[in-house]
């Protein structure tokens, strides 16, 4: 049976195997490993796991793809959206989540595991090459931003790489590439993603006025919070390091 991918899935399946091997390398995949995969298409990727760690949790939200991917030995089946699912109830409990993550969901995927799936010690995921700049961008570039700080806080990256457009059907209109990171901290702090979500949601604002523009604090209230962090009044959100949002956090109670 032909399978036709459906864009409004955001779907690019693998199709090269070539590229498993790299997958494999830099999420130093170990026998003993549970992994998550979100969005296995075809199966490519889902067959490569099972041959080489103990267990796959595979989540899939399109059901017609369950002729290629029934009957894995190794390999579970979850059927739903990977973002309203509760995945932290998977058995056993994976360690790793690698995937060719669905190109229109995979920064809320990614995002939302933080925090969300604390089991997780590794990340591997297949991206926009864009997305996957922006997860671990320096402050003061353009690329820098809420998800910037929230992965920097989290995560530290462990590789990247370039990946051609050749090993997808249907072919991308936009670069890819493979990211991989681990844990560093338990989670997002308290309080902390509101706040760094309301700095950057006028990124053109002064930090302070982005703050009250967002409704998180009256101007007057930021603008001491910042000056308490030794900042002065005109400072933007993308001038801060991540960590500076955990004190501007603590600042601002």
């Amino acid at each position: 049976m032909t399978v036709i991918p459906k864009k409004a899935l955001g779907q690019h399946f693998l199709v090269d195997d070539n590229i498993l091997g790299v997958i494999g390398r830099l999420s130093a995949l170990d026998p003993a490993d549970v992994v998550l995969e979100i969005g296995p298409g075809l199966g490519v990727l889902t067959r490569y796991l099972a041959a080489h760690v103990a267990h796959v949790h595979a989540v899939e939200l399109d059901r017609s793809l369950a002729p290629e991917l029934e009957g894995i030995s190794g390999a579970t089946l979850h059927w739903g959206d990977a973002l309203a699912l509760d995945l932290s109830t998977f058995e056993p409990r994976p360690r790793k989540l690698v995937a060719n993550l669905p190109y229109n969901v995979a920064t809320p995927i990614v995002v939302e595991s933080l925090d969300r799936l604390p089991d997780i010690e590794s990340w591997c995921v297949m991206v926009q090459r864009e997305v996957a700049d922006r997860f671990f961008a320096s402050p003061g570039t353009k690329a820098y931003g809420a998800v910037s700080v929230l992965m920097r806080l989290v995560t530290q990256r462990t590789g990247l790489h370039p990946v051609s457009r050749e090993v997808f059907r249907p072919k991308p209109n936009v670069e890819s590439a493979l990211i991989a990171f681990d844990r560093i901290a338990p989670g997002v702090p308290p309080g902390v993603k509101r706040v760094v979500e309301g700095a950057f949601a006028h990124r053109r604002k002064t930090l302070a006025n982005s703050l009250a523009l967002a409704g998180l604090v009256p101007r007057d209230r930021a603008a001491e919070a910042i000056a308490s962090m030794g900042r002065l009044p005109t400072v933007r959100a993308e001038e801060l390091d991540p960590p500076e949002f955990i004190d501007l956090t603590d600042a601002l109670r």
